[in-house]
């Protein structure tokens, strides 16, 4: 049958890399559902937010979603790329983080998320 771990996260993106992040994001998969932008966004920050319960085996998909995220090209000189965090939850209690920054997503320590991940 297989364990279902809890995924949760967002990215900041800048509102131009809008139309990228939405084809990355449009797969048919069938855990596809939990991307959401925010309904009325304001200020210079886009946040794309991911949340849902999923198999074990679909979270290499999702991750494979976020490094091509994280992959999108800077917007200006700056060189500022997609950055933000997620964090994965399963039904042993065990908690990972994924950070996303300089183009790449990267496995970090999760805190003590208390009651999160049981």
């Amino acid at each position: 049958m297989g364990m279902y771990v809890s995924v949760r996260g967002w990215l900041e993106l800048g509102f131009a890399q809008k139309p990228d992040a939405d084809r990355i994001v449009a797969d048919d998969d069938p855990y596809s559902g939990g991307w959401a932008w925010p309904v009325k966004p304001f200020n210079w920050t886009l946040y794309l937010f991911y949340g849902g319960d999923v198999r074990e085996g679909a979270l290499h998909e999702i991750r494979a979603k976020v490094e091509r995220l994280a992959a999108l090209p800077p917007l200006d000189e700056d060189g500022d790329r997609p950055r933000g965090v997620f964090v994965v939850t399963d039904e042993r209690g065990r908690a990972r983080c994924r950070h996303v920054r300089e183009g790449a997503v990267l496995d970090v320590p999760a805190p003590d998320f208390g009651g999160l991940a049981s």
